[in-house]
């Protein structure tokens, strides 16, 4: 049953990463926006569904199934080495470096977030 949960859930998020990749491709054509809305929110998502404690099917299903086919590093370092195959070497810096501390960030605020909302109060 597990290993359906992981199926199911890496389809949807797979459909997910596509859909909402086109869409901001089209809006934002010079820099890889779409990639690296993705890979932020599904830092902050996965840090939600840790903090969340679930039980196995479930992590299953959306952390390991629905979020790692959701997330996407090869794309964001395919992306890098265009930004540096076109010397554009400070674009490539900042998205680097804002990907990886923002999604630094938002994982810990949706673990920070699912304990408010999980814990008794």
């Amino acid at each position: 049953m597990e290993i359906i949960c992981v199926m199911l859930g890496g389809a949807l998020g797979s459909t997910a990463r596509y859909l909402l990749g086109k869409r901001f491709a089209a809006r934002y054509k010079s820099i890889p926006i779409g990639t690296f809305v993705i890979n932020v929110s599904g830092a902050f998502l996965l840090g939600f569904v840790t903090g969340a404690d679930i039980s196995q099917l479930l992590y299953g299903l959306f952390a390991e199934g629905f979020l790692g086919a959701y997330t996407t590093f090869s794309t964001f370092m395919y992306e890098d080495f265009v930004l540096l195959q076109n010397n554009r070497i400070l674009s490539a810096i900042i998205y680097i470096s804002t990907t990886v501390v923002l999604g630094f960030i938002a994982c810990y605020l949706g673990t920070s977030f699912a304990v408010f909302i999980i814990a008794p109060h």
